[in-house]
């Protein structure tokens, strides 16, 4: 369906809209951002998302590389929102944004010409959500339209979409509510032939229930791609010319003959990733510098002419031989050690080494208050399982700057995170808040994947009952026309030099979690399938491996997290624990240690290290809740002496009379003279009347004070009858302060 019209400045606005699992998705451009080289917006329901594309007219000299950068941002303002903070204003990214920004940035890479080494930019905004349906996906369907009719080259349409699963139904593009009931949360890129990405997370479903999935979205993918096409071929933008890098063929020729298939033969010898690279650059410096006098300043192309020759080696080894740079066949799993308790004050620590990728992970116990808060375009929502991803340069032996966490350390720690995730106990469960740590020490391979089996056995390690243990291996593949080789348990040059980084994580019962990049432009289901066959066997080969280290969580915390106690009090009585302006709670705080956590519902958690320090918070509680009862013996503090007798406190809050006839066996002649204030006493609680007031007796604790309820009685009967105007007087004083 096509919609326009003509704007006063004479332009067009063209629409293409198709109906969308029930809601209308439309592309427009024509009407914003017309100086950028390309602008779209994407309208899905009421959510809309602007992309816009720059480009560089010209690359920088001597640059090799394409760099391309993807913004995905989120104007508060789209959803009626301000923003939070000092400056209220947006800030810098949110990890929810840069995720985002990667699920644009992945499946559109791979669709620029490769000698295409303009610097481009693409901005994707959102400026109305609808609370309901996610903007992400419709921000890679956006970028890709912008593209689409701008002059920028490329090799598209992509489109992507989210598939769910409810009550055994597919849906596109499930709303929010409908994923809170999904057994999965899929996100799938591709073109009208094949997938080009995929990422998301799942309920341990099975490789079947995930394909069926892809090729549910692809099917979406291929209209919304459709879409796309007929909007460029409406605008007729002309793609500007790629100006192409030659290489001289006599340069070729000689960096061929110079090399001498010294590069072959590597990558036909069993070596560490550190000597492969040291051999390796030998064979570079040397090249370059028998061509510097002959072929000045043409370095690069001399490296360009390399590079080509040692992936073309790796290639056809695996192809030709299935022989892989470390020796290991198209199967092999690298040699996989696992260690855990290593770091005695942690809660839960785990070493997992497979090869020559190494993650140190810890896991730490917390307590509601330590659950993460998000803000957004969504409601605050809070967090209670964290997993934070580091990659230090050190792990690939090189020196780099440290600084904020890098977009690809977001990236890794999400994936293994929703790996994670669905094995976590319910809060119900194990009410604790729970943060993991990856610490990739050595990088030759999936430090993701490491992460998730180190995070598994970490958490088995501080005692979390997860369901079951997760683990996760990185696929790679190396297609050649119709000669395919799939690898298990990529190196770093596998994938470097391959065409597919497919990582994969589950359990023995199913998939959890999954990610897939691509760098050629699309692959096809049979591939995704046989590489899904192929990582299982993997991950339970790894998954049998961890469990010769620790099968099961330990029934045991460690000595230094905080054991939770939790009691429930009546809900009227929260106010009175946590006191004027929060006095009780804090009080209890400062005198127990321990931390303390008040549910609505009146369920109070309390955390402390130390059993003392729980039972004391737990027992100052129980006397501010407690009810007073006839019978019941107290330590009561003195609050007023009158000549009558006096006040005192037997609970938190709760007050009551001791005549002067029930201080003491012996008569009393002035009662200041016998007890003051802050004394404290025994007393037994005689009476509670329709009022609530207390009738107290410490008389009735001592020995010859038997009588001491037979007075009490006495003296009540002479108030129902009138009595003196004394008693009636000192009765008001009878109703316990609260």
């Amino acid at each position: 369906m096509v919609l326009g019209g003509f704007r006063k400045d004479n332009t067009m606005a063209l629409t293409k809209a198709v109906d969308l699992n029930g809601k209308m998705f439309s592309y427009e451009t024509g009407r914003l951002a017309k100086q950028a080289d390309g602008a779209v917006m994407v309208r899905y329901a009421d959510t809309m998302v602007l992309a816009t594309v720059v480009s560089a007219r010209e690359a920088k000299e001597g640059q090799d590389f394409f760099p391309l950068q993807v913004e995905y941002r989120e104007k508060t303002a789209a959803a009626g929102k301000i923003p939070g903070g000092f400056f209220r204003r947006e800030g810098r990214p949110s990890e929810r944004e840069v995720l985002s920004s990667r699920l644009i940035d992945r499946p559109i890479r791979p669709m620029f010409p490769k000698n295409y080494t303009n610097e481009t930019q693409v901005l994707v905004t959102v400026y109305s959500a609808d609370l309901q349906n996610d903007a992400d996906v419709l921000g890679a369907c956006a970028a890709s339209a912008a593209l689409m009719v701008s002059d920028v080259p490329f090799d598209g349409p992509i489109a992507e979409v989210r598939v769910g699963r409810v009550n055994g139904q597919f849906i596109i593009n499930p709303t929010f509510e409908e994923l809170d009931h999904s057994d999965m949360d899929v996100t799938v890129a591709g073109t009208e032939d094949s997938i080009v990405m995929v990422e998301g997370e799942s309920s341990e479903i099975s490789e079947s229930d995930m394909l069926e999935a892809l090729r549910t979205g692809h099917e979406a993918i291929k209209t919304l791609c459709r879409l796309q096409i007929e909007l460029a071929a409406e605008v007729k933008k002309t793609k500007r010319p790629i100006v192409a890098t030659d290489i001289p063929e006599d340069l070729r020729a000689e960096v061929t003959r110079l090399e001498a298939t010294r590069l072959q033969e590597l990558s036909r010898t069993v070596l560490g990733k550190e000597e492969r690279a040291s051999a390796t650059n030998a064979v570079y410096e040397e090249v370059t510098k028998l061509l510097s006098e002959k072929y000045p300043e043409k370095e690069q192309l001399i490296h360009d002419i390399l590079h080509d020759i040692e992936k073309a080696a790796m290639r056809q080894t695996i192809l030709n031989e299935a022989k892989r740079l470390d020796g290991r066949g198209l199967t092999d799993i690298r040699s996989i050690t696992n260690e855990v308790g290593l770091l005695p004050r942690t809660h839960g620590s785990a070493l997992f080494t497979r090869g020559e990728t190494q993650s140190l992970t810890t896991a730490t116990l917390g307590t509601k208050m330590d659950e993460q808060m998000i803000d957004g375009l969504v409601p605050d929502t809070t967090k209670r399982f964290m997993l934070h991803y580091n990659f230090p340069p050190f792990s690939v032996g090189e020196v780099g700057r440290v600084g904020s966490t890098g977009r690809r350390e977001i990236g890794h720690g999400n994936l293994a995170e929703r790996a994670l995730n669905v094995m976590i106990p319910a809060e119900k469960e194990f009410p604790y808040t729970i943060r993991v740590v990856s610490d990739i020490l050595e990088s030759n391979g999936s430090s993701s994947m490491a992460t998730v089996c180190a995070g598994s056995l970490a958490l088995f390690d501080a005692g979390v009952p997860l369901k079951r243990p997760v683990a996760g291996i990185a696929m790679g593949l190396v297609k050649e026309g119709d000669r395919i080789a799939i690898l298990s348990d990529i190196l770093g040059n596998e994938d470097h030099l391959g065409d597919m980084d497919f990582k994969v994580a589950g359990t023995t019962d199913g998939l959890t979690a999954f990610q897939m990049d691509i760098k050629i432009k699309g692959i096809s289901f049979d591939i995704m399938e046989r590489a899904l066959k192929q990582a299982k066997a993997g991950r339970l080969h790894i998954l049998a491996k961890m469990a010769e280290t620790l099968a099961q969580p330990r029934t045991d915390l460690s000595r230094y997290a905080p054991r939770l106690q939790s009691l429930k009090i009546p809900v009227d009585m929260i106010g009175a624990v946590i006191g004027p302006g929060g006095k009780n709670i804090r009080q209890i705080v400062k005198d127990s240690g321990a931390e303390i956590n008040i549910e609505d519902d009146g369920t109070i958690v309390i955390a402390a290290v130390e059993k003392e320090s729980a039972d004391k918070a737990i027992e100052a509680i129980k006397r501010i809740t407690q009810l007073p009862e006839v019978g019941g013996t107290y330590k009561a503090t003195v609050k007023k002496v009158m000549e009558y007798g006096a006040f005192v406190e037997i609970l938190p809050g709760k007050e009551g009379l001791v005549h002067v006839s029930q201080l003491d066996v012996n008569r009393i002649e002035k009662v200041e003279d016998f007890i003051k204030v802050g004394d404290v006493i025994d007393v037994k609680l005689m009476h509670i009347d329709d009022s609530g007031k207390l009738s107290l007796s410490r008389k009735a604790l001592l020995p010859g004070g038997e009588n001491a309820h037979e007075e009490i009685q006495r003296q009540r009967a002479r108030k129902g009858s009138g009595g003196s105007r004394g008693d009636r007087e000192r009765g008001d004083h009878h109703r316990p302060r609260r």
